[in-house]
């Protein structure tokens, strides 16, 4: 009879961490203002192996963006003048293309010459981490990992509600 419980009891185990997996593999995790940013890796145009954790020391504006998103290509330039004007409060912008085609995403680059940090995923591993599927996304994250605001669309980076904003998170 032992052999023929311990047996139930492991099967048993098996099905819920099977109809666990299955469920954990159909719904989508969606990052929200409160929690906890996603870890991430990525390299970035300049050379340099990039995480979250290396920007530790600063408010980090992680935005999702691609060259075939109007809106996203509307939002560079204030987003470009926000990171210039912030920098030295300790912004960060990282902004990461979705982009498959690598020649569209550079000649693009090198039109628009943005002065914050870029990189390409184009396997979209990060950003299904984050759970965004609009774009332009942006996350402000704050030094200890918080993800302290969510936008969702184009924003206006250099008007002075948006600056004050961000300024209060510091």
């Amino acid at each position: 009879m032992k052999p023929d419980t311990f047996l139930r009891a492991a099967i048993g185990l098996l099905m819920i961490a099977f109809v666990y997996v299955i469920y954990n593999s159909f719904t989508e995790r969606v990052v929200s203002v409160g929690d906890r940013a996603p870890e991430f890796s990525v390299t970035a145009d300049n050379g340099k192996q990039l995480s979250l954790k290396d920007f530790g020391g600063n408010l980090l504006v992680l935005n999702f963006w691609a060259t075939w998103c109007p809106p996203c290509i509307e939002e560079m330039p204030s987003l470009d003048r926000f990171q210039r004007r912030m920098a030295s409060d300790g912004v960060v912008v990282l902004g990461i293309s979705v982009d498959k085609n690598e020649k569209q995403y550079r000649d693009f680059l090198a039109r628009a010459r943005v002065s914050f940090l870029t990189a390409r995923d184009p396997e979209s591993r990060i950003n299904s981490e984050y759970g965004t599927f609009k774009y332009p996304e942006t996350y402000v994250i704050s030094r200890s990992g918080r993800v302290l605001r969510k936008f969702i669309g184009e924003k206006a980076w250099d008007e002075e509600a948006m600056l004050s904003d961000i300024r209060s998170l510091l």
